[in-house]
């Protein structure tokens, strides 16, 4: 029998693996407990607060809401007042140099690259006819889970009838992206390839001479699929889940940081958390392997899975932001919309060389005051390098970085910047303060070339019955990709446990 604090699953942290992996599980029929330090829900892709404005903490653009595809099953299935603004242009890249609106639309885009000055037409179109087949292939996967592994049978017949798209991907696996490039004569194209450096800096982590071609191609389509802005915020989306999970009978639990987990003499997790204990036979856990060895007392040498993980990890990066108030120039687009920034496309697309700026909309209420808008600039900085300086050292190098950000905003967005009222600075220590992401990583494993990125494709599970999400496993780093991530995991948990969907209500399909 059931107590009060006796549950089927806890899932720790209200990120987006978490939430799909709480709301997945209580449609099955499950006995779930969320637990969340923070009064809101989201992580890294939330929205807070402060000073009577609200901004996006990290994420700011999102993809998922195309008919088929999770976040829009779900909106539809819980019926969920969330409403998506698409926008067109998607973002809009600017170097002193060059101005390009990026499409919503694959062959506009196409077409305004081969209309460049020098531009390899032949060379533009096989590059992404290639990439198209592949994008193809791969977001079929995102777009239908349960042929992610692992596999049920039917999955398993569903990939053999598939085997003559995946071969000719093959040749590409392990190489990176530039490899792509170079076989279809673009890697000199310089346009091209500053979009595409920029693009998978903000996606798999890492630009076109390291990037995995395959993942790169893959995410090279995301703003072809499914994206757009969540008006109000990417919060709106986190609190309707959240709001799924308890009319399925979850527990959502904010202000519940978990002080460490233990396996009881029974088997079943203990969690300590801040309003008391919980025991459940699985727990899930949607934090940096960093974090989930703290929980659970263990040290460096302990955990292989964890420790593989977290190093990582590590190689990956932190985040400098600006998050701003602006009054909008004469003439600006009401819409929501997003700059890319690049002061010098020769230098590395980081510490504030590279920009990604989102500027909420009229139609955001709430978002700030008295006509002013939002605006949430992020670069992203090396996090080995910037945890191996003294507080002091870090405290200044932000400093530094943020400074370049500020010249950037002003030399590329010179508008905009002219009517800024208000600033606030965060750097990693903001992001480990508010988040609780050890040492302020964001972003997950970058995805650099190399089979190792198809060696964890299955649910990670470090310890009996406790299992991974988030930003850290397979699939990846974007929003929608953590969510998938833990609709896996509670598909897996839910086949180990018994539960169906029978037995519930309104899990995905």
């Amino acid at each position: 029998m059931r107590t009060s604090d006796d549950y089927d699953v806890v899932v720790i942290g209200a990120g987006f693996g978490g939430l799909a992996t709480a709301l997945e599980l209580s449609a099955r029929g499950a006995r779930v407990a969320l637990c969340e330090t923070l009064r809101y829900p989201g992580g890294c892709a939330s929205t807070y607060t402060r000073r009577g404005c609200s901004y996006e903490s990290g994420a700011t653009l999102f993809s998922g809401f195309a008919p088929g595809q999770l976040f829009h099953t779900w909106m539809e299935t819980y019926a969920m007042d969330v409403t998506i603004d698409w926008l067109d242009p998607m973002v809009e890249l600017r170097t002193a140099d060059l101005n390009l609106p990026v499409s919503p639309r694959r062959e506009e885009l196409i077409e305004r690259f081969m209309g460049l000055p020098g531009a390899p037409r032949e060379g533009i179109q096989a590059f992404f006819s290639r990439q198209e087949r592949v994008a193809d292939v791969l977001w079929e996967l995102l777009k239908r889970p349960e042929l992610l592994p692992p596999f049920k049978p039917s999955a398993l017949v569903g990939h053999a009838r598939r085997l003559g798209q995946y071969l000719p991907l093959l040749r590409w696996m392990g190489r990176p992206l530039i490899a792509v490039m170079r076989d279809c004569g673009v890697a000199d194209f310089e346009p091209l390839r500053i979009y595409l450096d920029a693009l998978c800096q903000i996606t798999v982590q890492c630009g076109v001479e390291e990037a995995e071609a395959l993942f790169a191609m893959s995410t090279m389509d995301y703003y072809f699929r499914g994206t757009g802005h969540v008006r109000g915020g990417i919060g709106e989306l986190a609190w309707a889940l959240s709001r799924a999970i308890e009319s399925n009978g979850g527990d959502v639990i904010y202000t519940n940081r978990v002080k460490g987990a233990r396996r009881g003499a029974d088997g079943r997790w203990v969690v300590e958390a801040r309003r008391g204990e919980l025991t459940a036979p699985f727990l899930v856990a949607n934090l940096l392997p960093h974090n989930i060895r703290d929980l659970l007392g263990l040290s460096i040498g302990d955990n292989s899975t964890l420790d593989r993980l977290a190093s990582a990890v590590e190689g990956g990066w932190g985040a400098a932001m600006l998050y701003l108030t602006a009054r909008p120039p004469e003439g600006a687009s009401p819409h929501a919309h997003h700059l890319e920034l690049i002061q010098d496309p020769g230098a590395p697309f980081m510490e504030g060389n590279h920009l990604f700026c989102s500027i909420s909309g009229e139609a955001d209420e709430g978002r700030a005051p008295g006509g002013l808008r939002t605006i949430t600039i992020s670069t992203h900085i090396p996090w080995r390098a910037y945890a191996a300086r003294s507080a002091e050292e870090q405290a200044d190098y932000i400093r530094g970085v943020q400074a370049t950000m500020r010249e950037g905003f002003e030399a590329l967005a010179p508008k905009w910047a002219a009517g800024v009222e208000s600033e606030m600075p965060a750097s990693p220590r903001t992001f480990e303060r508010f988040t609780g992401r050890h040492g302020g990583l964001v972003g997950g494993i970058p995805r650099r070339a190399g089979i190792h990125n198809y060696r964890d494709l299955l649910p990670q599970e470090p310890a009996p019955g406790l299992f991974m999400v988030g930003d850290t496993v397979f699939p990846g780093q974007s929003t929608l990709a953590t969510a998938i991530g833990g609709v896996k995991v509670a598909e897996h948990i839910a086949r180990k446990a018994g539960f169906s969907v029978a037995e519930g209500r309104r899990a995905a399909r």
